[in-house]
């Protein structure tokens, strides 16, 4: 049997897999996504989209679609013995920004997500292949080979992880994983069809006696219900039908033929935890195989997604932009600390220690500390937007930003007397590392100040500079 050729080898068609081929379909670089199962993943699962994720999938061209098929979360409904005893905001409020143009996170179901991302891959030429179980991986200085349970070995330049917390590429590394468990007590979590509930709210219903809590909230553009509940240690969650309305008619004041039907359950102990490394030599780890967080902060699916859009781009400009490929190195510089923390954070929600506040909004987060962040200016004010720093949205002169820095390209910004007559912005596009070059002028706008950015393909800024003094020399630089 022949072995199949592509240039990037994803395993998993998750969220995390499906935004990185998507994102290398758009580069015109050939990607093959494998699939264990036989079709996309039937659960809700990771629900919440944050403002940053959005960002990232207005980018990839699928907010369209996105926001059709969710809404708002609704809010929380805490009910007492049967009565509504008071509202509870499970978010807190943002004020509205002209540099963030998303204020809060958007329900999609998880299934929902995958099924947009996957229809978007399509659109772009992309292939997912079902029903491919990777057994085992082998790599040399050329490249990757990864065998498969049936069918023909598969050969790529590169391989990326994205098969979630049990990864089998992981473990085929040998890459361990460390963590702790966040809460000895499992969890049950199902999407349901309920009569008798409003759709309005967010159900929620305390811990009575010795059962744990029950949650069932709306999901955003389904006819169901997405419960979760709380067991105590070493108990063994009965995902039948008939065991999940025993759980829902025991906790809340619904009878069991309430619940109608059972599409999808799954029972987990939440742990947080995370892989030793995110590289070996040509393979990557993204998304849970890299990283598992508790699902109370609503941050897995949205690192894991970012993890792919760090991913893409600099595999991208390797394999068609001529960027040298030690490039590849800042992959783990870069996320691996920001998983880190956002492990921590979730830890700190579900232990009651941390709000869903704007932290979990994913907004701030950067790489102003990591090789590829590079800071010409001096003197700057606290608070200013320096190199490693997310690029802000906003119009200015009749620009939309981010309008300009959609696509795959850099950006190439110059902000207030930096644009200004007279002032030459240097030609970069076709450098090697560099590939496509947009350059945009603005007047001055105070979420960056005077000043020449380099906008990198996924929103960061690169370089930061006065003038454009140093610039040719990191644009020299990505390509070695």
């Amino acid at each position: 049997m022949q072995t199949q050729h592509t240039e990037v080898l994803v395993v998993g068609a998750g969220p995390t897999g499906l935004a990185l081929a998507v994102d290398l379909a758009r580069s015109g670089v050939d990607a093959l996504v494998v699939e264990r199962s036989g079709s996309l993943f039937p659960g809700s699962r990771g629900k919440g989209l944050q403002p940053r994720t959005l960002e990232v999938l207005d980018d990839l061209g699928v907010y369209e679609e996105i926001r059709a098929a969710g809404a708002p979360y609704p809010v929380g409904m805490v009910w007492q013995d049967g009565v509504r005893a008071g509202e509870h905001r499970m978010f807190d409020d943002v004020d509205p920004d002209e540099g963030a143009p998303y204020e809060g996170p958007w329900m999609v179901p998880q299934w929902r997500t995958q099924e947009i991302l996957a229809a978007r891959l399509a659109e772009l030429g992309g292939r997912i292949a079902f029903g491919r179980e990777v057994t085992g991986v082998e790599q040399d200085a050329e490249g990757v080979t990864a065998a498969f349970a049936e069918g023909a070995s598969v050969r790529a330049r590169y391989a990326v992880a994205a098969d979630g917390g049990r990864s089998t590429l992981r473990r085929a590394l040998g890459i361990g994983m460390t963590g702790e468990t966040v809460d000895p007590g499992p969890m049950l979590v199902a999407d349901l069809r309920i009569t008798g509930l409003d759709r309005d709210n967010w159900h929620v219903f305390p811990p009575a006696g010795d059962a744990g809590f029950l949650a069932i909230c709306p999901l955003a553009g389904t006819e169901d219900f997405q419960a979760v509940a709380q067991f105590p240690e070493g108990a063994a969650p009965d995902l039948s039908l008939d065991g999940i309305r025993a759980v829902v008619a025991a906790r809340s004041h619904l009878a069991p033929g309430d619940v109608t039907q059972v599409r999808w359950a799954s029972d987990f102990r939440p742990r947080a935890a995370m892989a030793d490394r995110f590289r070996d030599g040509r393979v990557f780890l993204a998304g849970d195989s890299a990283h598992v967080h508790s699902p109370a902060g609503g941050q897995g699916l949205n690192t894991s997604i970012q993890d792919a859009y760090n991913l893409g781009w600099k595999l991208a400009a390797v394999l068609r932009g001529g960027a040298r490929a030690s490039l590849l190195d800042s992959y783990e510089e870069e996320r691996l600390p920001v998983a880190a923390g956002m492990l921590g954070l979730s830890t700190r929600i579900h232990r009651g220690e941390a709000r869903r506040g704007a932290a979990t909004r994913q907004l701030g987060l950067g790489y102003r500390d990591c090789a590829l962040a590079v800071e010409a200016r001096t003197d700057l004010a606290e608070g200013a937007l320096r190199a490693g720093d997310r690029a802000p949205d906003g119009i200015r002169g009749g620009v939309r930003l981010f309008e300009e820095f959609r696509g795959a390209h850099w950006t190439l910004l110059a902000v207030g007397d930096a644009a200004g007559p007279g002032r030459d912005l240097p030609d970069l596009s076709g450098l090697p590392g560099l590939a496509e070059v947009r350059t945009v002028r603005i007047p001055s706008y105070e979420a960056y100040g005077d000043g020449v950015f380099l906008v990198r393909p996924d929103g960061y800024v690169g370089w930061a500079g006065a003038s454009t003094e140093g610039l040719a020399s990191y644009a020299a630089d990505l390509a070695g």
